[in-house]
């Protein structure tokens, strides 16, 4: 059996909460902390638990705060159950903590239990909204690489993309060879691929190549 902590102020999420995993086996007693202080003193005694969380309702000054406390108790798994979550926080805590699961507080019961099995299996949920609000902000910095590639770098973009060399690359803009490979590192590493094909499809996508003038 596992404890559950359940670190929320709203009484009524409190009182859902208990409803909601009072049909799960594996879970008890379930106790609810006021602050970060008693949080920690019941996972000193208790460094196994269950800790579901309303990260905007409680009192870490950040989420570094939050992902230390995690990291000093590596056997306890986390549930974040907020009403929303903004892109940087779920990058963080999706990127750095691999013991947090991620709910919404508008999340469909089915969701909610199944995010309190998995932690019991000590295996991470993430719910379907979060899931692609992380896709869709993945794609927008993907997108704003894309424009942040000077018009050299476009040019040099689309060389690459229509088979050119780096050799010719260079002859073709009175370019040292070395000059070229930093700039193709650079196109890269903004656009975040590991080779021309990735970076070909960028270009595509972005209408720096038309696609019929490349052919694969």
């Amino acid at each position: 059996m596992r404890n559950l902590f359940i670190a929320d102020k709203q009484e009524i999420t409190q009182a859902g909460i208990k409803y909601l995993v009072s049909s799960i086996d594996g879970i008890n007693p379930i106790e609810t902390v006021q602050n970060k202080r008693d949080l920690i003193n019941d996972l000193i005694n208790r460094a196994d638990a269950i800790v579901i969380i309303d990260y905007l309702l409680f009192d870490f000054s950040s989420v570094d705060e939050m992902l230390i406390i995690s990291q000093r108790f590596p056997k306890s798994d986390w549930i974040i159950f907020s009403e929303t979550l903004t892109d940087d926080f779920l990058k963080r805590v999706v990127y750095e903590g691999d013991t947090f699961s991620i709910l919404l507080k508008s999340s469909p019961m089915q969701e909610i239990q199944s995010a309190f099995i998995y932690a019991l299996r000590h295996e991470r949920f993430i719910c379907p909204r979060v899931s692609n609000q992380l896709l869709n902000a993945n794609k927008s910095a993907k997108e704003k690489s894309e424009t942040a590639l000077t018009s050299t770098e476009k040019e040099i973009l689309k060389a690459i993309a229509l088979g050119k060399t780096t050799k010719e690359i260079a002859a073709e803009r009175n370019l040292s060879f070395h000059t070229i490979i930093t700039h193709r590192k650079n196109i890269f590493r903004k656009l975040d691929v590991n080779n021309v094909h990735e970076a070909t499809k960028h270009a595509m996508r972005a209408g720096i190549i038309d696609p019929t003038e490349y052919y694969i």
